[in-house]
């Protein structure tokens, strides 16, 4: 078969988005278009993959249960039978915990809101994914399985002398426990030392944390160890807490490490629900604070009233001119994130009031 002959400068097709450099004008208009078309299927094919990604994770999601804060109370109150009252009495410790319903709540604009008092040092998340305090309260409440608890505590005859020397070598002593109250003393000698002592040193007066992991569990614990501490929750609409997680470039966050990573809308959403729905569990007396993100935007909290009841004077104005991150790229979730959300958030949205 003969070979055509070329008579004219050869006009080259696009392929794959691409043009050569001889293209004719109207080859490069057509070549703008398919990359357009080419870059809304990729966005497409993206968005499939997540949602199909998203699917799987929520399959396999780990999820996180922790003991019930009435639990965690009955056993406290085994080990140190003292009225709370007379330990607020005798105790003017009274650190500030804030405490968010998860990642992206505005829990940092409120730290920085309350820090605006110069006496106030918040440390942020310290070793948060430790989850330190999560693994004390589990471990105090297994106490509960313990027969006869109270049996082994040595009581206030056990002091040095011959004649209790002479009575231990004959009794036995192979189970015998210090006071659920030296317990205490020393749980929070180690939070004194791990967080009170350095803002101490630092000049500050008050101190306390902010945390995004911690719910009412965690909470009563830390008011075992400081009976006057104050508490603050916020919670933020989870549709919007995780479209600003996941527009974040967020993969890298734990609830605990290496164990339970938080990187899927299904993860996120239990996260979240654990906390909303664990406040319902504190008692009525319990001093906490509630707040939502939204009315914190919305200029509608009473900073005179949350001022006057934390002890501190709050100049909320200068926090929030200052706009410090914004992330959320997309208008809306994906429908599969939102169904995500929707059926792991329930119970803490309608304990919360947020609109499924």
């Amino acid at each position: 078969m003969p070979i055509p002959l070329e008579t004219e400068e050869p006009h080259f097709r696009e392929q794959n988005g691409y043009l050569t450099p001889h293209a004719s004008a109207s080859d490069f208009g057509s070549s703008k278009r398919a990359v357009r078309r080419s870059a809304l299927h990729h966005a497409l094919l993206r968005s499939g993959i997540c949602q199909v990604r998203e699917l799987a994770e929520w399959a396999r999601c780990k999820t996180v249960v922790m003991p019930k804060a009435s639990d965690l109370r009955a056993i406290l109150a085994t080990l140190d039978d003292r009225s709370e009252q007379r330990d607020a009495e005798s105790d003017d410790e009274s650190p500030i915990f804030l405490l968010a319903t998860g990642w992206r709540t505005g829990s940092t604009l409120l730290q920085r809101i309350l820090v605006t008092d110069p006496r106030v040092l918040l440390w942020g998340e310290p070793f948060g994914e430790m989850a330190l305090l999560s693994a004390l309260s589990e471990i105090l409440t297994r106490l509960s399985t313990f027969p006869n608890l109270k049996r082994h505590f040595a009581g206030t005859a056990l002091v040095s002398s011959p004649e209790t020397s002479k009575r231990m070598v004959k009794s036995w002593i192979a189970t015998l426990y210090p006071t659920g109250d030296s317990l205490r003393a020393s749980l929070r000698a180690l939070v004194d030392e791990w967080l009170k002592r350095p803002a101490v040193d630092r000049g500050f007066s008050r101190w306390g944390f902010k945390e995004v992991r911690l719910g009412a569990t965690e909470a009563t614990l830390l008011r075992w160890l400081y009976p006057n501490a104050k508490f603050v929750t916020l919670a933020r609409d989870p549709f919007d807490c995780y479209r600003s997680l996941a527009d974040s470039g967020w993969h890298h966050i734990y609830f605990r490490r290496p164990d339970i990573r938080v990187d899927s809308a299904a993860g996120f959403a239990r996260h979240w629900n654990r906390l909303a729905v664990s406040w319902a569990e504190l008692p009525q007396e319990f001093p906490v604070f509630h707040l939502k993100y939204e009315d914190l935007v919305a200029r509608k909290v009473n900073f005179r009233d949350l001022e006057s009841w934390l002890g501190v004077q709050i100049k909320e104005e200068m926090a929030l001119a200052e706009e410090v991150g914004h992330t959320a790229a997309r208008g809306r979730l994906t429908w599969v994130e939102r169904f995500i959300i929707r059926r792991e958030a329930k119970q803490g949205m309608r304990a919360l009031g947020y609109s499924e």
